[in-house]
């Protein structure tokens, strides 16, 4: 009986504090106390089993909920609970998914042994597949770019995050900053769900002359609650974006439409008012403000236009020169399956988006497999128009081979137009700052971070990168044709996903004279250096590629700066 005694105690108690053991209520449903004065619990995670749902309770009151995969079988990674801002005592309430005919039975599951208590959560990279120069959480899961603004010298990047699993899950607004686009510093979360729903996309904008009541200079976010509806809803925040309070009065806008998201705000000088974009189904609805609370309806756009393989997602409506352009994200329907970003160009006079092409007609922003949810910075500084893509696809963005964390943005890029055979187009051309974080004198060794500067190209050109594991990438510029290809069939681990495995093709829209190449660890980002053509693809090489292999051009490798 003494030993019994001990033994329970060692179980309980930890230097710092102590945690009682879980009570089954259910084969679905367990409480677990938690009393500790360490900063974090982490929670053990499955990422093939079900999900559960987890209520935090303080003193009989729900003040956090969320879902994770808790492990069954086996422990994959864990995540941090930070439960010192409820004091360090609370109630989990989890309900679990699964039949104990083939998941066991719940009191053997592998999460209950692998509960742990910690002052630090290491995010110490442990992926060779994350990216050396490219934005990505420090760990969990991470899609649409959103809420990105510039202000004060500082590069402020929104995006959907789950800080429960590397999966798509928990909806949260995670917050990173730069001065230069290419060197990112966590925030922390910034918005969190609510009664109205998780946080989907949106944007931000600086209300420079506190048209909306919350400040000069206050950020104001959009974005969608996620919950029985999908609805649109404002935060403010008067230090510039890194907390944020909501409006009492949310949701400012709704709809009867299922899917019904991702507002993007822009103000329109000739009208002298706010113009608010968001995807309807599969079409684009446009709304007008005085004071970014009170939105009165205008138009749609999009019916018979463009591509409607998928549901219309994530636009962004931009003045370039004197042409507006319409960016609409879809999934799916991409050229290559799953998602892409497809445009149009037209014109806008703060009422109504009229494009200049025939509907038939279908612009892709880019011609790779990896780019989708491309929305741009509000309040850039010297009329740029820089935007930034998610680089992923749906179709297999929960599979890729990593764990730690999932997912990365593509580069940064410059937004321009170009006419050909009669027809206005976007030129993409790497932001300035890409080009900076290199090394100007060529190295001559490729690297896993590596530019790579291809001149003096033929009509037959290629580039083939590869490895001593037989795994390469081929890329092709037909000037006969006016095509430029990238084959990643043979590019390295491909077999979590079926449709992982590619040649993408895009047109060049006439002779390409130079390109540039970025290849990061997972990546290959192809531009035509007069903005023509771009084309994002992921790679997982079980090597980093070290060799180049040229015909019909010339190629400078330059190496990332130190």
């Amino acid at each position: 009986m003494i030993k019994k005694i001990i033994t329970l105690a060692v179980c309980l108690f930890t230097s710092t504090g102590f945690m009682f053991g879980q009570k089954f209520l259910s084969q679905n449903h367990a409480m677990k106390r938690v009393k500790t004065m360490e900063k974090y619990i982490l929670l053990p995670v499955e990422e093939s089993e079900g999900i559960a749902h987890i209520r935090v309770i303080k003193d009989n009151q729900v003040v956090k909920e969320f879902n994770c995969k808790l492990s069954v079988n086996k422990t994959d990674y864990t995540v941090p609970l930070d439960v010192s801002e409820f004091g360090g005592d609370v109630l989990l309430d989890i309900q679990l998914i699964g039949d104990k005919r083939t998941t066991g039975l719940i009191e053997n599951f592998a999460c209950w042994k692998d509960f742990k208590e910690t002052s630090k959560f290491d995010t110490t990279n442990r992926e060779k597949f994350r990216p050396i120069y490219h934005h990505t959480p420090a760990y969990g899961w991470m899609n649409d770019p959103n809420g990105m603004f510039y202000k004060d010298g500082v590069w402020h990047l929104y995006y959907q995050y789950n800080p429960f699993g590397s999966q798509w899950e928990n909806m949260n607004w995670a917050h990173s900053t730069s001065t230069d686009l290419m060197h990112w510093t966590y925030q922390g979360e910034a918005i969190q769900p609510d009664a109205l729903g998780t946080i989907f996309s949106g944007s931000c904008v600086v209300d420079k002359d506190n048209t909306a009541g919350f400040g000069k200079d206050a950020v104001i976010a959009f974005y969608t609650s996620a919950g029985a509806a999908q609805t649109q809803s404002i935060a403010y925040s008067t230090d510039n974006g890194k907390t944020f309070k909501k409006y009492v009065d949310n949701p400012i806008i709704t709809s009867d439409v299922p899917d019904f998201r991702d507002p993007n705000v822009f103000w329109h000088e000739d009208t002298k008012q706010w113009i608010l974009i968001l995807a309807a189904g599969q079409q684009m609805n446009i709304y007008s403000s005085k004071n970014l609370k009170d939105w009165k309806y205008e138009s749609n756009f999009g019916e018979g236009y463009g591509n409607h393989g998928g549901v219309w997602e994530c636009p962004d409506l931009l003045k370039v020169g004197d042409k507006w352009v319409l960016i609409c994200n879809i999934n799916p329907g991409g050229p290559f399956g799953g998602s892409a970003t497809q445009y149009f160009v037209g014109t806008f006079d703060g009422h109504k988006f009229t494009c200049a092409s025939k509907p038939e007609v279908t612009k892709w922003m880019d011609y790779g497999k990896d780019h989708y949810a491309t929305v741009s910075f509000s309040n850039a500084p010297d009329g740029r128009i820089v935007v930034l893509p998610w680089m992923s696809n749906w179709q297999y963005a929960n599979q890729v081979p990593t764990q730690q964390f999932r997912s990365a943005n593509g580069l940064p890029r410059e937004m321009g137009l170009f006419n050909y055979n009669g027809e206005d187009y976007v030129t993409i051309k790497p932001s300035p700052e890409v080009f900076a974080a290199f090394e100007q004198k060529p190295s001559g060794r490729l690297q896993a971070a590596t530019w790579l500067e291809v001149t003096n190209i033929k009509n037959n050109a290629s580039i083939v990168l590869s490895n001593d594991k037989g795994e390469k990438v081929t890329m092709v510029y037909d000037g006969k044709a006016g095509t430029f290809s990238m084959d990643r069939n043979e590019s390295g681990l491909s077999d979590f996903n079926n449709d992982f495995k590619a040649k993408t093709v895009a047109p060049t829209y006439g002779a390409v004279k130079a390109l540039n190449i970025f290849v990061d660890r997972s990546s290959i980002e192809a531009f035509d250096a007069d903005g023509k053509l771009s084309m994002t693809n992921l790679v997982f090489p079980t090597k980093p590629y070290d060799n180049v292999i040229a015909k019909g051009c010339k190629v400078k490798i330059h190496a990332l700066k130190q």
